[in-house]
């Protein structure tokens, strides 16, 4: 049991890839901010569903249909709860976040939208996040603004009331994927909500380990993935006010999101099948389900003093230890769970292949954020970054390698 309330050794044991050898010695999974690893009460309630319970939803009537069925809008009813949503047909399934987004740029932006209008992006978005807007501005004449970076990794907030004039969307991270940077989503929705913008965020780092309260925020919009929450990869989720989504045209046709179709056209399935046409990734809804059930039992304010606690000992391991062989890209008021780097001027794919044979797993490259990497004047970082199962010895796994990148490089770069 660490100081947080968090029993991380048991809470490993959940994990059956965490109890696996590669080559004999133990993993180091330093890549959740990318895609969390499972534990086995998702892969169970997957394997069971598919397993004894595996039909079509809502178009049979049969027994194992209608079960299929009610397991399905029952995994949507939890997803609500767990954002605090005003209901559950405010949830829109999709196949992940990028989805998500395109969903909400293409059919809100149809309505929402009209060529002169703006649209208020951060410096610190993944590309899901800025191209679709992009692609709807070309299509539309709609300019796009943006947020700027402070000097200290941040937003520089100070002239948002002036950013927002005139525009009719801001969509922004809660949680950049890169520096890890936390941001004032109350703040920035309540600015949104002034200049009459809708205020859409992106969740995906900041969903799987703070409490999420739509409601609170003040939030018309989020959008977030199954597989960085402890869920499986194919499946995200839109969640938008019920007037917004009511609004909104359909963005794709066919089965499932019709109540009617006729020889002179076709009328919608109420909400939210307006959103999910042919099959919806039914077996990958459960795992999400069962997901949000283990969270939960875990506790999300546990999650986030786990991740503070150990951040913190990550980030005092590697200054302590490198120096000024090491820049954190990170603000210097906390320490962020995903903790992007530079290793003593060493290319982050060199960096990572001999990680990776010390089985730590980290990421390396532009992260999806290439405007934002441009910015912090880097073309590509190391990323390590913790989730609720990472304890000390993935730390100081860390560490070590990174030991064995300066004495594998460090001769090379003397004589430079």
């Amino acid at each position: 049991m660490t100081g947080t309330g968090l029993d991380v050794a048991s809470l490993r044991g959940e994990f059956p890839i965490l109890r696996s050898l590669v080559n004999g010695k133990p993993l180091h999974y330093l890549d959740s901010a990318n895609t969390s690893q499972k534990p086995s009460a998702v892969i169970d309630a997957m394997t069971e569903f598919t397993t004894d319970t595996y039909a079509p939803v809502g178009r049979s009537s049969y027994t194992l249909a209608t079960r299929a069925s009610e397991r399905y809008e029952e995994a949507r009813a939890k997803v609500a709860r767990f954002i605090n949503a005003y209901k559950p047909e405010e949830v829109v399934f999709t196949k992940n976040a990028t989805e998500s987004l395109n969903l909400l740029a293409q059919s809100w932006g149809r309505v929402g939208l009209a060529a002169g209008d703006a649209i208020l992006l951060t410096h610190m978005e993944h590309h899901a996040n800025i191209v679709p807007w992009q692609m709807l501005a070309e299509r539309m004449g709609l300019t796009v603004r943006w947020v700027p970076l402070d000097d200290d990794y941040g937003l520089d907030l100070s002239s948002l009331d002036r950013l927002l004039d005139g525009v009719k969307v801001f969509s922004f991270t809660s949680m950049s994927n890169v520096l890890g940077t936390v941001n004032p989503v109350e703040q920035m929705c309540a600015a949104a909500r002034r200049a009459g913008a809708l205020a859409v965020v992106d969740g995906c780092q900041s969903v799987p380990r703070t409490a999420t309260d739509v409601r609170r925020w003040g939030a018309d919009a989020l959008v977030f993935s199954g597989h960085k929450m402890c869920g499986p990869s194919g499946v995200g989720v839109l969640w938008a006010r019920e007037d917004i989504l009511a609004a909104m045209p359909p963005f794709l046709g066919g089965g499932g999101m019709i109540e009617d179709v006729r020889l002179d056209g076709f009328t919608c399935a109420p909400l939210p099948g307006k959103f999910e046409a042919g099959t919806p990734p039914i077996t990958e809804v459960i795992g999400l389900g069962a997901a949000v059930d283990f969270l939960q039992g875990v506790g999300m304010d546990a999650i986030e003093r786990h991740e503070a606690a150990l951040a913190a000992y990550a980030h005092r391991s590697l200054l302590a230890r490198f120096g000024e062989d090491i820049k954190i890209h990170a603000p210097s008021r906390s320490c962020p769970a995903t903790i992007s780097f530079a290793f003593r001027g060493l290319h982050p794919h060199d960096v990572s292949q001999v990680l990776d044979q010390r089985n730590v797993c980290v990421r390396a490259g532009h992260h999806c954020a290439k405007p934002l990497m441009r910015l912090i004047g880097a073309n590509a970082t190391v990323r390590a970054s913790l989730y609720l199962y990472s304890d000390r010895s993935d730390v100081d796994a860390l560490v070590a390698a990174l030991d064995d990148v300066g004495g594998i490089f460090g001769s090379k770069l003397d004589r430079s």
